[in-house]
């Protein structure tokens, strides 16, 4: 059969078209789904086309017809064969600043007894800095906070320059590493039915009230915040956030009274706590960061205002994102978006 080629594209060419307009529009929005229709005229746009590089492909007088039809034929098998293949960037983009608040949001309850459970330890802390200030030695764990909060602060001031020169990716390495173990630790003790997670948080709140007094009593408010705002806005929510995975864990430990398997109930929760754990490491890799390259460098080399600043800013916009990220958008008819409900 001789092909009237002139005719044939003319009347191709629509179809063509058409899967050029579904491919543009799949390539600017890769969040776009497409429904059972689209997706069968999808493919068989593709398969049309195909078919008809494979009748054009012995006609050596149209080099730039077939040169369009094979790149078009070839976005189409990528789009149609490779979904799975998408740019792994969108979708950690999409777990990030969607699964990962929702997620939180979910168990915003258990995340509330996690915070109060780190606040009670910290009043604790400050109560005994308060009444047992001798004390201090044995409540606190590291050297650098046994000591005169004053003279530390003489100290660090003096110092100046780059202090940590050419450590501070190490420092910064060996801040996420110890982190993000506690975290793990705090998330793991969940299947103490809660126990060992909540000592964890309380324990961690005795030695931040502990600390915060000191050196209020001391005089260096200024001093406490421009060192632990920083990254501490960003650290310590993480650690409250691993205890509200462990209190998740607990939860599904306990049952309370569901008529669940063990297993079956922690195969449910598995997801949630793979996606606030790996989310809390996330935000302790930031924090070694700001910890080793800003938190550690003082007056004169930076101001405490654009410290606090700098750690004010971080916490506001931390707490915005857990609140507002990943929330549906209201319509336009007025109506409400679905409530997210806590565990």
């Amino acid at each position: 059969m001789i092909l009237d080629l002139k005719k044939f594209i003319t009347e191709e060419q629509p179809f063509w078209n058409e899967l050029e307009k579904s491919l543009a529009r799949l390539g600017k929005k890769i969040e776009v789904r497409l429904d059972l229709h689209e997706l069968e005229r999808l493919h068989y746009l593709y398969q049309r086309a195909s078919a008809d590089l494979a009748r054009i492909s012995t006609f050596s007088a149209e080099p730039a017809t077939r040169l369009y039809l094979e790149t078009l034929v070839s976005r189409a098998y990528g789009e149609i064969h490779g979904s799975a293949s998408r740019p792994r960037r969108s979708r950690l983009r999409k777990w990030f600043f969607t699964t990962f608040p929702r997620t939180f949001r979910r168990h915003i309850r258990v995340f509330a007894l996690s915070l109060t459970t780190m606040l009670v330890g910290s009043i604790l802390g400050a109560v005994l800095i308060l009444v047992a200030p001798d004390a201090k030695g044995d409540l606190l764990p590291f050297g650098h906070l046994q000591v005169d909060p004053g003279e530390r602060v003489a100290w660090e001031e003096s110092a100046g320059g780059d202090r940590l020169a050419d450590g501070k990716a190490t420092f910064s390495s060996m801040l996420m590493t110890n982190n993000i173990k506690v975290s793990i630790m705090t998330m793991g003790l969940g299947i103490t039915w809660g126990l060992g997670t909540l000592i964890t948080l309380f324990y961690n709140g005795v030695i931040l009230g502990a600390v915060i007094l000191d050196y209020m009593r001391a005089g260096e408010s200024m001093f406490l915040l421009g060192w632990l705002l920083p990254h501490g806005a960003v650290e310590i929510p993480a650690i409250i956030l691993a205890g509200q995975a462990g209190l998740v864990l607990a939860g599904a430990m306990i049952g309370w009274g569901k008529p669940i398997a063990l297993r079956d109930r922690l195969r449910m929760v598995a997801p949630d706590l793979m996606t606030l754990i790996f989310a809390v490491a996330l935000l302790l890799i930031w924090a070694g960061i700001v910890e080793a390259f800003l938190s550690q460098y003082h007056e004169p080399v930076i101001p405490y205002a654009a410290k606090i600043g700098f750690g004010a800013l971080q916490l506001v916009l931390l707490i915005l994102f857990l609140a507002k990220s990943g929330r549906p958008q209201s319509r336009s008819t007025g109506a409400k978006p679905a409530q997210e409900v806590g565990s």
